[in-house]
């Protein structure tokens, strides 16, 4: 007999993380028993009295909790869907019906319950129109709306109705179905999923609907006893195992040269990225070698230790975890290359002593760093003459040939003394890697090179990446990233770079991580400032959604700073009794002395505290509220976030805008936007601003 096909549902998962530790234990012992033989005597299969789906039924796990279990004979597959309580276990399955979509070919759970949401009390007058009105049965079911929920879906009277019937859609349904309410016209929403469409009819064999991309977004088939324990160990953490059809096809798609992938923040571009890696690696012959590489050290360590998730020893050989500048230093080291690389604070204190070399300095030291980066360094131009006709595009100072000489006296000091100091900066030491691999000549060192937050490289980066690539090949740079989340001023366009994604980009457009609520005041933030899409082109803006709903982030303005602590001390005290953990919090603030300051305040008040660093990856084994600066948790997120110290000078920050050009100040107000986006999008269930004093003027009115 043919090995049965078991596999795990994202809904049981679920309610496994909410099961007693004993539980969980014998749960997961039940499981692995079952998959080797769910036919076995000892399984103990029942019927769910007045259950509305003969193939649903339950097991039992001991004498008070039971499983609920998919079971098709014919096609010998068993789908675990539910675990709990007994008497609960049976309410739920009770109303559920499994079956294969005959229009979208995907597995769907859901209540066979067709009651209307809201029902008029005595005498109100019924609502001229649904929410539905206007698309018709056909559409509906071609968008997977089963045809016995077809009643319960036309009843819909607004976006609320909507929401309360969430629970009884299945997800793949709800999704499709959010995009309407959102306002994306029905065209729209079939391009979307059209990609998706099958290719063959579908059938109701379960175990090839499993194989399916509408089903693999929620099941999961598990092919081995190693695969049940990563699964089991760490259940939250479901991106390691549950991937959308959407990100599954760029994780998977051949490309015949670079790819760009773009997508708002929580929309799952590392996800994706690592599960590319993993592809490729699983694909990798003898001595084929993956770059995976993003912009800051703490990323990098945070990606290595989720791919240890999802990659088997073997296929991490092939991967090598580090961010650009790491690279770039250890890589000159091992050539033996003699200059120190020195980074900002040590750069900039070169810079101001090159300034101070030279007479007639008219600018302050903000435009000469900005200057040395976005002219000399992105264009190459080491020479007064090349320097001369730099295009100055985005530059607001206008510049005749005179001022011009003034400025390069200052870099042509600075790199005088840079060489004779024997220093580098990363700009130079990324051009300088470059210029020693372009004469080694030899092939790519990496057949793959995968780039994490893509919008804060810049063009001595990418112009690096394309010479470690090689020439143009199949699969050989895959790069990720959200221009709004741009935070550190570096800009590159891929194609002045040497790296060509025409026909090769794509948009994330489904929000995992945040709220629908919190999502969209984040967003608000950048109202009507135009963003590029790393390349040549603008940004499409605001296109993603949240399936998720909570509610609207907390506004705080206190007049003290004593009221501030207070508020966040008594708001984090009423998380833990509704049973958020510590960890699960994170308290962000803009610069390192404030983090400090709220750092020994709340030890003060005997709340554990541990600060995100630099260096430092998270742990969840470690106890306490998350404490970091807002560039530090770029790339993180937690269920609840702080913004505290929101004040006016800090938020935005006025040493970070007091520019010389106006154009350079507009730039740095986009950034400081930018910071404050990149924190607040942290949050899975809620996000709190407070300030004290005179408020940011980022902020709208307290809420609270």
């Amino acid at each position: 007999m043919a090995r049965a096909t078991v596999a795990i549902s994202e809904d049981f998962l679920s309610a496994f993380v909410k099961l007693p530790r004993k539980e969980q234990a014998k749960t997961s012992e039940f499981i692995s028993k079952f998959r080797s033989n769910p036919e076995s005597p000892g399984i103990h299969y029942e019927k769910i009295r007045s259950g509305l789906d003969d193939k649903i039924c339950s097991v039992r796990i001991d004498l008070e909790y039971r499983g609920i279990v998919v079971r098709q004979a014919s096609s010998n597959t068993y789908i675990l869907l539910w675990v709990d309580h007994h008497d609960e276990a049976y309410r739920w399955a009770a109303r559920k019906k499994c079956m294969v979509n005959p229009v979208t070919g995907g597995i769907q759970v859901f209540d066979v319950d067709t009651t209307p949401v809201s029902v008029p009390a005595d005498g109100a007058a019924l609502p001229a129109k649904k929410l539905f009105d206007r698309i018709a049965d056909k559409d509906l079911m071609r968008l997977g709306v089963p045809e016995e929920l077809l009643p319960l879906v036309r009843s819909l009277n607004d976006r609320d109705d909507f929401l309360k019937a969430a629970g009884r859609l299945p997800k793949d349904t709800y999704e499709n179905l959010n995009w309407l309410v959102e306002g994306i016209p029905l065209k729209e929403v079939f391009d979307m999923i059209s990609a998706e469409a099958l290719k063959e009819k579908p059938t109701d064999n379960l175990s090839d609907a499993l194989e399916r991309p509408e089903s693999m977004k929620s099941f999961t088939v598990v092919k081995g006893e190693e695969e049940l324990r990563r699964i089991l160990a760490e259940p939250l953490e479901k991106w390691r195992v549950f991937l959308h059809p959407t990100q599954r096809k760029l994780v998977q798609a051949l490309y015949h040269g670079p790819a760009r992938v773009l997508g708002g923040a929580g929309t799952g571009k590392t996800v994706v990225a690592m599960h590319r890696a993993h592809y490729l690696a699983s694909k990798s012959g003898e001595g084929e070698r993956i770059l995976f590489t993003t912009f800051t050290a703490n990323l990098a360590e945070d990606i290595l230790s989720n791919l240890k998730k999802i990659c088997t020893p073997d296929e991490l050989r092939h991967i090598t975890v580090i961010n650009l500048d790491a690279w770039a230093t250890r890589f000159l080291k091992e050539q033996g290359y003699k200059p120190k690389v020195i980074f900002d604070k040590e750069a900039r204190e070169k810079l101001d002593e090159a300034m101070a070399e030279c007479d007639d300095v008219e600018y302050d030291l903000g435009f000469y760093e900005e200057e040395w980066k976005k002219v000399v360094m992105a264009q190459e131009t080491f020479s007064f003459q090349k320097y001369a006709v730099a295009s100055r595009l985005g530059r607001g100072t206008r510049l005749n040939r005179l001022k011009r000489r003034k400025i390069w006296n200052v870099f042509d000091a600075y790199i005088r003394d840079m060489k004779s100091e024997n220093f580098r900066d990363v700009e130079m030491a990324l051009y300088d890697c470059r210029l020693l691999i372009e004469q080694k000549g030899a092939g790519p060192m990496y057949q793959h090179i995968i780039v994490d937050e893509g919008q804060d490289l810049s063009p001595a980066a990418y112009r690096l990446i394309r010479v470690l690539a090689g020439e143009k090949h199949d699969n050989d740079i895959f790069i990720v990233g959200d221009a709004h989340q741009r935070i550190y001023k570096n800009h590159a366009s891929l194609g002045q770079c040497g790296i060509d994604i025409r026909g090769r980009g794509s948009i994330l457009r489904l929000n995992y991580r945040t709220t629908e609520e919190i999502r969209k005041y984040a967003f608000a933030l950048l109202k009507g400032i135009n963003f590029d899409d790393l390349d040549d082109s603008t940004d499409v803006g605001d296109t993603c959604r949240s399936l998720m709903h909570g509610e609207k982030p907390v506004i705080k303005k206190c007049r003290t700073a004593n009221q501030e602590l207070d508020f966040i001390t008594s708001t984090i005290e009423d998380l833990q009794k509704s049973g958020v953990k510590l960890r699960n919090i994170c308290l962000v603030a803009r610069t390192n002395s404030l983090v400090d300051n709220y750092k020994d305040a709340l030890q003060e008040k005997g709340i554990p505290i541990i600060k995100i660093t630099k260096d430092s990856s998270d742990s969840d084994e470690k106890d306490g509220i998350r404490i970091a600066t807002m560039h530090r948790v770029k790339g993180l997120e937690f269920e609840y976030v702080f913004v505290a110290g929101a004040n006016n000078n800090v938020i935005p920050l006025k040493n970070a805008i007091d520019e010389t050009d106006e154009v350079s100040r507009e730039e740095s107000l986009i950034s400081e936007k930018c910071l404050l986006y990149v924190a607040l999008t942290r949050a899975r269930r809620g996000a709190f601003i407070s300030s004290f004093g005179k408020a940011s003027p980022f902020l709208g009115k307290s809420t609270k």
